[in-house]
């Protein structure tokens, strides 16, 4: 499941949703008093379907090389507010040739137009028959650029926001956006964003990671695990559902696994399967289980840290789901046996059940 889905993200125990990732954060437009006096009128206008005529004049103030800066700001927050108010709006920007013009904005100096910019590439992007158009435009260099130095916190969010309904579209997108460099920007913006920059940060890494191996590499070795860890160590940060999925996917390979150790991830994962919601609780039990599998000594030092009576509790528990009491149940087996073979020398019916 990538990050599009409906509202399915909580810090409580409700485990409705099997993922913890809802939409990121969208478009927030404020205004300066200057622009305060027209906005009423310019919101009734976008939020009604608009015309060829008016969507094409704004995209030919954008590419005329004598528009005054004032013009491309207007023309600018017209397409973002269209895009933003009207799904029809984005399917007529597009055609229109509005893709090219605004990617052109993510580069220019002043900061507003590239928030402008970068913000109405976010509200077309909501449309998955945008998406391919963004990415045959170029966008997702400037994209990682403005994730990097845009003047605006919330031009490096969109930009995040963006960058992550881009890597949806497919592994290509997804393996691409890790080869421009935005694994590492993120992985800042986990570390020193605001509440909604680490969200977003989170979700766009959940999936990069889960929709391309080599983006799960690049993470670890830009030093992911640190700060997602952290966060899943500290609930006042209502994150630790989202930090625990995307270090669930990272220690889905060898490095990830190591890392996770070595940054001290063992004791956050039991604590979690001890004291955890549901959601928490499976989620740890899945990346214990993932650290274990193939590794003895992980396998001992997960069952020193005190994991066995935890996990026989939610083998036994009458609200725990059947896969996960399964799965809980053949951890503990591999723990009280640490020398065993891996999962592959199981009984085929434990082997199945997963």
């Amino acid at each position: 499941m990538m990050a599009g889905s409906s509202s399915c993200y909580s810090d409580s125990g409700d485990s409705s949703c099997s993922e913890p990732f809802s939409e990121c954060g969208s478009d927030d437009l404020s205004f300066t008093p200057a622009a305060a006096a027209g906005i009423h009128r310019l919101l009734l206008s976008c939020a009604a379907e608009a015309s060829d005529g008016v969507i094409s004049s704004l995209v030919a103030e954008l590419e005329s090389p004598s528009s005054s800066l004032d013009s491309l700001r207007r023309a600018a927050m017209e397409l973002r507010l269209l895009a933003k108010h009207n799904p029809d709006n984005r399917i007529r920007i597009a055609a229109a040739g509005g893709v090219r013009p605004l990617v052109v904005l993510l580069s220019h100096v002043d900061p507003l137009l590239q928030e402008h910019g970068v913000t109405a590439l976010l509200n077309l992007s909501i449309c998955d028959e945008n998406k391919a158009i963004l990415v045959e435009a170029g966008a997702i260099r400037p994209l990682v650029h403005a994730l990097k130095s845009a003047a605006s916190p919330a031009a490096r969010e969109n930009a995040a926001c963006a960058l992550l309904r881009l890597s949806q579209l497919d592994g290509s997108a997804a393996a691409s956006i890790g080869r421009a460099g935005a694994i590492p920007l993120l992985v800042s913006l986990l570390e020193t964003g605001g509440a909604r920059g680490k969200k977003d940060a989170a979700t766009a890494l959940y999936a990069l990671c889960s929709g391309a191996r080599e983006n799960r590499l690049r993470a670890v070795e830009d030093g992911a695990v640190r700060p997602l860890l952290d966060l899943m160590a500290d609930p006042e940060t209502g994150m630790v559902d989202k930090a625990a999925y995307v270090l669930h996917s990272l220690v889905g390979i060898a490095v990830g696994r190591s890392s996770a150790v070595e940054e001290g991830g063992i004791p956050v994962l039991v604590e979690m399967v001890e004291v955890g919601s549901s959601r928490q609780k499976e989620i740890a039990t899945l990346s214990l289980l993932q650290i274990c599998e193939d590794n003895a000594v992980y396998r001992t030092m997960v069952a020193r840290e005190g994991a066995i009576p935890p996990l026989v509790a939610l083998s036994q528990s009458s609200s725990a789901r059947p896969k996960l009491k399964t799965k809980a149940e053949a951890l503990v087996e591999m723990l009280r046996q640490p020398r065993s073979a891996s999962l592959r020398a199981r009984p085929a019916a434990v082997v199945a059940a997963e």
